[in-house]
């Protein structure tokens, strides 16, 4: 069973914090499928083929939030082992499975557990701790395997060795609510995760396939998942404005509230990623904000380049 998989070690943000996490080669040149939680607030990616050992840097084709899937590329790769892909609609309850990733993140030889299929169209909302936003992922595969931190973005398999899901499990910052006491893994199945690759692949973005490099506004809304903007009751309240940056340059400080952007309207932190994302680099949008005295603003705001949401 060759797992044709990565290690991917992230650099996150401008924190400087690490994260790890697990991807699966879809093709000999580096193409590489993983969650999008793996990559998302990544500044440097740096990936090593389990295959040949070798260590590559990486960058970020594109990207599904709420699907939870990323395309990244290996600089300079070549000749690598592909997974070989299955099919997930043909999947039934009680099937035998093994999951396989990088549990820990502590990299070498692919941690590797059997189970089975406990069900199908399973759905669970998950929470990202570093930016308060949350998505309700649906028709995922739900197994009685170990899945651990760090096996996000790995392959869960059938016993012939081909991916049937991508593993998504939770890790640093990354949390599911499911309302279940049980031990309990869930992966996406791989057919749609690979319709949303090849979408990437060509260049092909939508409303919520983001390609290409990522619009950054330069701010940190983390704990603003509900918002509270004093005027409204609702927003995303900025905590952090990253120094120089494109918030920065137009006026914004911590404390202040933004109600909408590009004149959509903002209700919590989780709106404001959704929206940001359908912009690149370059572009600009009109901001509006109530700030901490409780006065309503609109600014004009020239997005840069960032990382990954």
């Amino acid at each position: 069973m060759s797992p044709a998989l990565v290690d991917i070690n992230t650099t996150l943000s401008y924190s400087q914090e690490q994260a790890a996490g697990t991807g699966i080669v879809l093709s000999s040149n580096g193409e590489i499928l993983t969650n999008n939680h793996v990559i998302n607030g990544e500044t440097s990616i740096q990936v090593t083929d389990v295959g040949n050992g070798k260590t590559y840097q990486a960058k970020v084709l594109g990207y599904d939030h709420a699907q939870d899937i990323a395309v990244v590329q290996l600089i300079g790769a070549s000749g690598l082992a592909a997974a070989s892909v299955g099919n997930s609609s043909n999947l039934v309850a009680g099937q035998s499975v093994v999951a396989i990733g990088n549990a820990g993140g502590t990299g070498g030889q692919p941690s590797i557990t059997g189970g089975s299929i406990s069900s199908l169209d399973q759905s669970i909302t998950a929470s990202d701790e570093g930016d308060g936003t949350s998505e309700q992922l649906n028709d995922l595969i739900q197994s009685n395997a170990s899945i651990q931190p760090g096996d996000s973005g790995g392959s869960l398999v059938n016993l012939s060795g081909q991916v049937i899901g991508v593993d998504t499990a939770a890790s640093d910052g990354f949390s599911f609510q499911t309302g279940s006491r049980n031990p309990e893994g869930f992966s996406i199945p791989i057919n749609r995760a690979m319709e949303i690759a090849r979408d990437i692949l060509a260049g092909q973005g939508s409303p919520s396939i983001h390609v290409g490099a990522t619009a950054f506004l330069g701010v940190d809304v983390s704990g603003a998942g509900q918002g509270n903007s004093p005027a409204t009751g609702s927003g995303a309240t900025i905590s952090q404005v990253i120094a120089n940056g494109a918030a920065a340059s137009a006026g914004l400080v911590a404390g202040d509230t933004i109600t909408s952007f590009g004149g959509k309207t903002v209700s919590s932190s989780t709106d404001l990623t959704d929206i940001i994302e359908i912009y690149h680099p370059g572009q600009t949008a009109e901001v509006a904000y109530i700030d901490s005295g409780g006065q309503s603003h609109t600014v004009n705001v020239t997005l840069a380049s960032g990382p990954p949401s």
